[in-house]
């Protein structure tokens, strides 16, 4: 058996981390991490034979969602989005000739079921690749079973950065695609007090840490940071502090339904999005009509993809979705990310020739896809993503118009290697490993 590379020791620590705690790891894989998982990614990724089975006219591939619990309100829309690509595949000849068979778990808005259904589906079900996971306690969680295994998991939510890795493909957005967009927006219209307000895991905590490095790095303050347990709904305390914080602006990573109560306890306090804004990273157009528009409406959010972008593949991808699930269902950035991520896949396996895992790692770099997001592009140095940046702005009709987008697609820096204000933390997580 092979020895264990320091690179997966610490992945099984942060996974184990992640299962027992919703705070996962922080920081996940380090820069120096990466670099020694580059160096040695055949001991990283040794693994049991597969068992994937391409004799046949179809190929397994894994769906494993929230279903049930505080995410389902934001996962159910993402399940539904992949249902819709291998439909769409399927009618149009499959991939290399195989119709797709989905086996579909539900990951119940916990780290560790999410682990759990991950095992199910590689060596039981024996899938191809696998879809799914939002938050990043879940995909931390996941993160050693594929390495583990030598499979695919293709993860669709935007995320804090700093981690890569040989067998996760992240068609989300890298921080510098979010997080620092929508501080370059705040900055450009002057605001330079921010209050932050997080769910207690991976993500908002991290992604706070790239907040407080740009600010300090820029001329802004950061004057308050509150964190609460996903699924809260008790937002008065935070409220109150906010309100009386100094804060221009507010930086929002809370997740699921526990955005509903916030937004009622900002609105009921007085705080308008014209004096105070908030810009949410985890809100998108179907979160909207959960939290009530007259709560929302004026707001700012950050993401790559909304209903109403002007192209052909989005109005007809639109178009196709509610005729598939309602004319009541918006789309949103992350189920447009998951019906992406399922094209991107197929297209790396045509590009191979291929179902097995390492043929797909290799033909990935380069691969596009014409979303409806606009065009993408796998970087096959990192598994991440070029994507398009966009800030909105919540409408009354409940969707989300764009104020500003990027000149076009900006490429992955997951670790931000190219911001000096950043430095301190990829300091910061070498002097982790």
């Amino acid at each position: 058996m092979a020895t264990l590379s320091k690179a997966r020791v610490i992945a099984l620590l942060c996974a184990a981390a992640a299962v027992l705690s919703t705070s996962g790891c922080g920081w996940g894989r380090t820069v120096a991490e990466k670099d020694a998982l580059d160096a040695n990614s055949t001991t990283a990724t040794s693994a049991k034979s597969s068992c994937v089975d391409t004799s046949g006219d179809t190929i397994k591939i894994g769906f494993v969602n929230s279903l049930s619990g505080t995410m389902a309100i934001s996962e159910q829309t993402v399940s539904d989005s992949l249902h819709m690509a291998v439909d769409e595949i399927n009618a149009n000849g499959g991939v290399l000739g195989k119709q797709l068979k989905v086996v579909q778990q539900d990951g119940k808005s916990e780290p560790a079921v999410f682990a759990e259904k991950a095992k199910t589906l590689i060596e039981k079900e024996c899938v191809a690749a696998v879809f799914g996971g939002w938050t990043s306690s879940s995909r931390k969680a996941m993160l050693p079973v594929f390495e583990a295994d030598n499979a695919l998991l293709f993860y669709p939510l935007q995320y804090e950065g700093m981690e890569s890795s040989p067998n996760i493909f992240y068609s989300g957005a890298a921080p510098n695609q979010q997080i620092v967009p929508a501080l370059d927006y705040l900055k450009e219209k002057g605001y330079k007090k921010l209050f932050l307000v997080g769910s207690d895991y991976v993500f908002p905590q991290t992604a706070n840490r790239v907040v407080k490095a740009y600010a300090a790095g820029n001329g802004m303050e950061v004057v308050g940071e509150e964190y609460t347990p996903m699924g809260s709904t008790d937002f008065t305390t935070i409220v109150n502090k906010l309100k009386f914080s100094g804060a221009d602006a507010v930086v929002n990573t809370l997740n699921g339904d526990s955005n509903v109560a916030f937004f009622k306890e900002y609105k009921a306090s007085g705080l308008k999005a014209d004096t105070v804004p908030v810009i949410s990273m985890s809100i998108a157009e179907e979160e909207v009509s959960a939290i009530g528009v007259d709560n929302v409406k004026g707001q700012l959010t950050a993401w790559n993809y909304y209903q109403t972008l002007d192209s052909a593949e989005n109005k007809k991808f639109v178009k196709d979705f509610k005729a598939k699930y309602g004319e009541n269902r918006p789309t949103s950035d992350p189920m447009e990310s998951a019906y992406t991520s399922v094209y991107l896949w197929k297209g790396m396996v045509e590009k191979a020739k291929s179902f097995d895992v390492d043929k797909v790692k290799a033909a990935a770099d380069g691969v596009t896809f014409d979303a409806p997001e606009g065009k993408v592009t796998v970087d096959g140095e990192n598994h991440h993503i070029y994507k398009t940046s966009y800030i909105g702005e919540i409408g009354d009709d409940k969707l989300i118009h764009t104020v500003w987008q990027s000149d076009g697609p900006i490429k992955p820096d997951p670790y931000l290697k190219t911001y000096d204000w950043a430095k301190s933390l990829s300091a910061s997580s070498e002097s982790n490993e």
